[in-house]
């Protein structure tokens, strides 16, 4: 089985300046993107949204093209977002601002039950080791490979159900505990997980919340996670393939039950990952 997210796109056009926005309205948790055409004298630098800073890179399959991802927190409030895009023109330093909206994505609840210690760990050694792994994560996301290792439209990591979507508040143990960051698809122990598209495997170990973990990175600020592993496949440093076998699925880390936990960050920004592959391949690689 197949997962297809039908989007509306609207494209917005600024006639003095040649930047696209996809879809100008963007939920909580989710991507939208700036295509920039290429002109004579300009120098495109980044975009600042907040408090962040995004890239400008060049199309991967549009040679007259820049583009860039912007991704709404999920913390993110309802509000109209001011967004400053930074260039040069003839080496002059110039700045443009418009804004896109941010919506409320309406995510639902769900309850689950787990071991208290998985909630609340109270030993030193748990509490350092999960500072650990945090760290050593944001490290990770916060770092934009400049180099973009893909070049086809992206695939879901099995065909599965999908028993948990993006964005839910989680209640562990009838305590809130954030919210579910990513798309959970059924999956028995030893089910074979591939990459969803090329890349570098940066992170392939047992971690305490999501169990054996391996994290790829695709290039440009763009990562996804496959989590709750029972073995590996690759290691780190390996440079893998779209849908090469990466791990096979188990019942690691913080958990229910076997599955794979699936998720994205972009820029360092956890995302929706299925809603991030559809306005990736739809805008960027082509597929219809």
């Amino acid at each position: 089985m197949r997962y297809f997210l039908i989007l509306i796109f609207t494209f917005i056009t600024l006639q003095a300046f040649n930047v696209n926005i996809v879809s100008s309205t963007v939920a909580n948790g989710r991507t939208t993107m700036m295509t920039f055409d290429k002109e004579k004298g300009v120098k495109y630098q980044k975009i600042v949204a907040g408090k962040r800073a995004y890239q400008i890179f060049k199309h991967p399959t549009n040679s007259h093209k820049m583009y860039a991802l912007l991704p709404a927190s999920y913390y993110k409030k309802p509000s109209n977002q001011k967004v400053e895009i930074l260039y040069t023109k003839n080496k002059k330093a110039e700045k443009k601002v418009l804004f896109f909206k941010v919506e409320d994505g309406k995510y639902k609840k769900e309850t689950i039950k787990v071991s208290k210690s998985k909630v609340n760990p109270t030993k030193k050694s748990v509490k350092k080791r999960t500072a650990k792994e945090y760290a050593q994560a944001m490290k990770i996301y916060g770092t934009v490979t400049q180099k973009n290792y893909v070049s086809t439209p992206y695939i879901i990591p099995l065909s599965s159900k999908i028993t948990s979507s993006f964005g839910k508040a989680r209640v562990y143990n009838n305590t809130l505990k954030g919210y579910h960051s990513g798309t959970d698809f059924r999956a028995k122990i030893g089910t074979s997980i591939i990459a969803s598209n090329d890349g570098k495997v940066v992170l392939a170990q047992d971690r305490f919340y999501s169990g054996n973990s391996i994290i790829i990175d695709h290039g440009e600020g763009i990562y996804t996670c496959y989590y709750h592993l029972s073995t590996f496949k690759v290691k780190e440093g390996d440079m893998v393939k779209k849908a090469q076998l990466i791990a096979l699925s188990g019942d690691t880390g913080r958990i229910t039950g076997p599955h794979l936990h699936f998720s994205a960050r972009v820029g360092g920004v956890q995302v929706d990952p299925l809603q991030l592959i559809t306005l990736l391949n739809k805008n960027l690689y082509g597929d219809k």
